[in-house]
């Protein structure tokens, strides 16, 4: 059995009704549309069955051994990782949850897709890796300098406590820095995202925060809520450390003083020293 070709897609010789030829040796075929005709070259996707067996099928999936694809998750075991389909039908592929991120909070639902290739453990069996931040960079499109400020479909293939890395649906890499998130996105989540910087390296800065205009309405609920929340009283000011700020609401300074100044501004709230107050009529 040559154990070479799992994971690959190989050119066959159809030789019967249900096998093929792939490099000298004769394999059963799995068809999706029929039986191709005797003696026509087609080709195959290689792989080993439940049994153990070397079979192949004309289903030929994007993700393989030689490339990448995107395959979607069909189910989570936490103790083991996520499984995806890869377009053969009846094999679904590990990806162990030791290539999953380590916050089992932002590990992909069903539904979602990851960005993986295949490998073969010591006895053949397929297991599916995600693909990893240099072979992203290395395969890099550059995106072009008019994406600035539209919006772009993205999926996250990458998810760390450092922020998402994403790919567009036009393949550009972006990145979604935790200040530019009010949740953060699992891997494999399918989102919207605003393009705020197009980077010399042709790689994309996004934001899922709303335009200015309604985010400095929005975190000002939010900061006028943690007021209410604390007897109308905080030990924050447009002087407080922007660290403090971002530990506590999330957002960076500069949002934090619109927001404060949008609050002062329709007369809510007073700054005293070293806090914020609530201003009673």
């Amino acid at each position: 059995m040559n154990l070479s070709i799992i994971g690959t897609i190989q050119k066959a010789e159809v030789t019967g009704d249900a096998e093929v030829t792939v490099q000298g040796e004769t394999l059963p075929l799995e068809t999706s549309d029929g039986a191709p005709d005797v003696n026509t070259e087609i080709e195959v996707f290689c792989y080993l069955n439940k049994n153990g067996d070397l079979v192949t099928t004309d289903s030929l999936p994007a993700a393989t051994a030689d490339s990448y694809g995107w395959a979607e998750v069909v189910s989570i075991l936490p103790h083991l990782g996520a499984f995806v389909h890869i377009g053969v039908e009846g094999k679904d592929i590990l990806v162990s949850k030791d290539d999953l991120p380590l916050m089992k909070a932002v590990w992909p639902k069903e539904g979602d897709f990851l960005f993986v290739t295949l490998e073969t453990d010591k006895k053949g069996r397929l297991e599916a890796k995600p693909i990893s931040e240099d072979e992203v960079m290395g395969e890099l499109d550059k995106a072009p300098e008019d994406m600035l400020n539209k919006e772009v479909g993205v999926r996250v293939y990458k998810a760390v406590k450092a922020g998402s890395a994403v790919l567009t649906e036009e393949g550009y890499r972006g990145f979604i820095h935790p200040t530019e998130r009010i949740a953060e996105p699992r891997l494999g989540e399918d989102l919207t995202a605003r393009v705020i910087a197009v980077k010399e390296d042709g790689t994309l800065n996004l934001s899922l925060r709303p335009v200015k205009a309604v985010s400095q309405k929005e975190d000002a609920e939010v900061i006028y809520e943690y007021l209410e929340e604390n007897d109308g009283v905080m030990f924050f000011t447009d002087k407080s450390d922007p660290e403090d700020i971002r530990a506590t609401f999330g957002i960076s300074k500069a949002a934090f003083k619109r927001a404060l100044g949008k609050l002062m501004k329709d007369n809510k709230v007073i700054q005293q020293e070293d806090r914020t107050v609530i201003k009673h009529s």
